[in-house]
């Protein structure tokens, strides 16, 4: 029989990902627990793979489904599965995967979805020290920000934060996971600790990032990235969010004092002495990079 992590294991996408915990629960509840298998699967062994017969396409373990006539591709828990996968895409595509490797398991509202408005998608419970969280993606800040409020200097660990793998990347969402989990005891458990992935891919790679000193982060240095960004994302209009960019990418420090001067004509009295105040013509193009990643993950203040 296939673990609950074995099914998560086999993921190819985000929305898989998202489908299998819901499918795995047997209802429409997030929460997945330790060991529970496929309520609606046969317990039997697919036949091995031949010219006539094959098991499940997908997981390559149980038996197919059988019809009157025919017999499907896929065995009843992968069927559910993809279908429900169809219908979570567009909500895959907007959410963040959160792998936790911590002293102790933060509370059980932030990591389960207790209400509609709640930031948690998804929730696997590895054991006591390790979680998988799906999220909203511009719901992390609130859910870090609770968590640390919360817990305070007692949690400690890390956390490894990362996008979900979509039908076309090539990579394989099961696989990124993996590599999570094999970089989790890197530190020792010390202090809260944040690795942030823009992209699936640096978690396979992540020794370019990793030395641009754009990777691994305190909780409350992360915490304070993602108020700028937000910051950034309100008062900055998006086209001057773009011109902006592509000022601070020039090589030539005399183009880029040209620039500033002309652009300094477009933006208001406020979003210039924010600029003035970050120091944002010092800062290295990596952490520049890495500011126009975290608007990704936060809201538009509409208050403002």
């Amino acid at each position: 029989m296939l673990s609950t992590f074995d099914w998560i294991r086999r993921s190819q996408t985000g929305a898989e990902l998202l489908a299998t915990l819901r499918v795995g629960a047997g209802d429409e509840q997030i929460q997945i627990k330790e060991d529970d298998g496929p309520s609606s699967h046969e317990t039997s062994i697919g036949p091995p793979l031949s010219a006539l017969s094959s098991p499940c396409h997908r997981c390559w373990v149980y038996p197919r489904t059988r019809w009157p006539e025919q017999a499907d591709l896929y065995c009843p828990f992968c069927k559910d599965i993809l279908i429900k996968a169809r219908k979570l895409g567009a909500v895959a595509q907007r959410a963040a995967v959160i792998w936790g490797f911590v002293n102790q398991l933060p509370k059980t509202g932030l990591v389960k979805q207790e209400s509609p408005e709640s930031p948690v998608l998804g929730t696997y419970l590895h054991d006591s020290k390790r979680f998988l969280l799906i999220i909203k993606q511009r719901r992390l800040r609130p859910w870090l920000q609770q968590l640390v409020l919360y817990h305070g200097t007692e949690l400690k660990g890390l956390l490894q934060i990362f996008p979900t793998v979509g039908a076309t990347s090539g990579i394989c969402m099961g696989d990124v996971l993996c590599r999570a989990i094999h970089h989790e005891s890197r530190f020792a458990m010390d202090q809260l600790r944040v690795r942030f992935y823009s992209a699936p891919y640096q978690l396979i790679r992540p020794h370019e990032r990793e030395q641009k000193g754009i990777l691994t982060f305190d909780a409350s240095e992360f915490l304070s990235l993602l108020e700028m960004a937000k910051v950034f994302r309100t008062l900055v209009r998006p086209r001057e969010q773009d011109m902006l960019y592509e000022l601070l990418q020039l090589e030539d420090p005399t183009e880029v004092q040209f620039y500033w001067g002309r652009i300094q004509g477009l933006l208001d009295q406020e979003v210039k002495d924010m600029l003035t105040a970050w120091r944002i013509r010092q800062w290295p193009k990596t952490r520049v990079k890495l500011l126009y990643e975290l608007t990704n993950y936060v809201v538009f203040d509409e208050s403002h």
